[in-house]
């Protein structure tokens, strides 16, 4: 079992240092890596690499091991395993031109059969029928099988909403209790990358991408493990649905409705739909969902806009000024302005198990629900709080795997300017263990929420609540400390 490092490493310098990441990334001031070097450390004998691949793509272990059985086992791979064997999962739509390139290189270096497309292959096929087929052989008595399982190593590029989506589905091994659970390494292709800041591993896909990719792969091979919180979230609505489901969410159905009452702690009417998700950076209900939700509309629409992350960033200013979150009309009804009237705030503290209601300040437009240090690009918002003030406010020092959720509010335009320039902290409103959110219409019939980046349009009604809980996931994520 490998050595899980205490915490992730420090963020604390400023996002304003990401070109410099970018230009550090070429290759200039770092040792290059020899591509025959990079194949012994991370590619699988030839047998067991077809042999997965055939059990993803025909979606049954048995296929995979019928073609290792067929396959000649001798020659090149009868030194045994790799050192570290690297799966990389890609998402061709992140990164403007980089994800198409970058899958091709990938094939380059460390064979296509070890390369997944997420828009081709779900990680979950990967989890459930490509792992199992390395397990089948395992128990087969193949010990190279076993080794190649044992010390597996994920990479994903894409942004913070890739990574969060395959850190999903690989969670699933600790409910089938198919431990270990490969930990996740990064390559940034996504406009904030907020994860891949907070764990060392940049916050761009550098410009001299080509060789950086070697050094990535390498680095995912042998640097330590560090562990990451995760966070469920569960919505209850009195009736409806949601459209336009975001892959971070998933409806529950009736016959698991137990399950996640059990895990929750919490009862479930019959009546009400529900809808669970996993988030690991963020949650955020108001105007920054707002504009997070037109943009991906716009992406959608039209691809061809959104060909990185700058043009991104600049789609993204022209949202927020266009849906009013720099000046919302003064005629306009105060329930357009603040979140205070249609939401209710509750928290459970450290080692508390009674629900204590939190005063919404009334000029708060984009509530934050916060479990990294990064966000927005890797900008700071908590903030460095000094102990006197900690222990004023009856905080404590905010760590990925703390067990806490750090809450803070963003005003108009003008004060989340600020905040993300670092000029100013965000509103300061709670730590909390738990979480939960009472929402009503009003004169509003529907919310803007997000979680890692993934946003959607959350239908209200006025006479009935809808309920947003979240809770601490029992176990941790486990992900490869880039900074190493």
């Amino acid at each position: 079992m490998e050595r899980v490092a205490r915490r992730a490493p420090s963020t604390a310098p400023s996002a304003r240092v990401s070109i410099w990441e970018s230009v550090r990334a070429c290759g200039v001031w770092s040792k290059e890596v020899d591509k025959a070097e990079l194949r012994r450390q991370v590619v699988m004998p030839l047998y067991l690499r077809r042999a997965v691949a055939a059990a993803v793509k025909a979606k049954d272990e048995a296929a995979g091991v019928a073609v290792a059985a067929a396959e000649d086992q001798a020659g090149e791979d009868a030194d045994g395993p790799a050192v570290a064997p690297v799966v990389v999962f890609v998402n061709s739509r992140s990164g403007g031109r980089h994800g198409p390139e970058l899958k091709v290189r990938l094939h380059e270096l460390i064979t296509e059969e070890q390369v997944f497309d997420l828009s081709v292959v779900k990680p979950s096929d990967f989890v459930h029928y490509g792992l199992s087929c390395l397990e089948k052989l395992a128990d087969q008595g193949d010990n190279r099988a076993k080794a190649v399982r044992e010390k597996m190593r994920i990479v994903v590029a894409g942004g913070d909403g890739t990574v969060g989506w395959v850190l999903g589905c690989l969670s699933d091994l600790y409910k089938l209790k198919r431990e270990p659970v490969p930990p996740t390494g990064i390559i940034p292709l996504g406009t904030g990358n907020d994860l891949a800041r907070s764990f060392g591993w940049g916050g761009s896909f550098p410009f001299g991408w080509r060789s950086a990719v070697k050094r990535y792969l390498s680095k995912a091979s042998t640097a330590p493990i560090c562990r990451l919180d995760s966070w469920q979230t569960v919505i209850q609505m009195p009736e409806g649905e949601i459209k336009e489901l975001p892959y971070a969410l998933k409806k529950v159905e009736p016959g698991d409705r137990l399950e996640v009452s059990q895990e929750n702690g919490t009862e479930l009417s019959e009546k009400a739909s529900f809808y669970k998700g996993v988030f690991y950076n963020y949650l955020s209900i108001g105007m920054d969902a707002q504009v997070a939700y037109g943009f991906h509309h716009l992406r959608d629409e039209k691809p061809y806009l959104a060909q990185g992350p700058v043009a991104n960033k600049l789609i993204y200013a022209g949202y927020s000024c266009t849906q009013g979150w720099f000046c919302t009309p003064c005629t306009a009804s105060p329930q357009l302005r603040g979140l205070k009237n249609i939401l209710r705030l509750s928290i459970k503290r450290a080692n508390c198990s009674e629900w204590e209601q939190v005063q919404m300040p009334s000029s708060v437009r984009s509530l934050v629900v916060l479990n990294l240090y990064n966000y927005g690009s890797g900008r700071h918002p908590w903030g460095d709080l000094k102990p006197e003030y900690l222990e004023k406010r009856g905080f404590v020092e905010a760590h990925s795997d703390d067990g806490l959720l750090e809450i803070f509010g963003l005003k108009e335009g003008w004060h989340a300017s600020f905040v993300m320039a670092e000029l100013i902290k965000a509103k300061h409103i709670a730590q909390a263990a738990a979480i939960k959110f009472e929402m009503r219409g009003g004169e509003w019939d529907r919310a803007y929420i997000q979680m890692d980046g993934e946003p959607w349009k959350q239908p209200l009604l006025q006479e009935h609540s809808t309920i947003v809980e979240i809770n601490k996931v029992p176990y941790h994520s486990l992900m490869i400390n880039g900074e190493q």
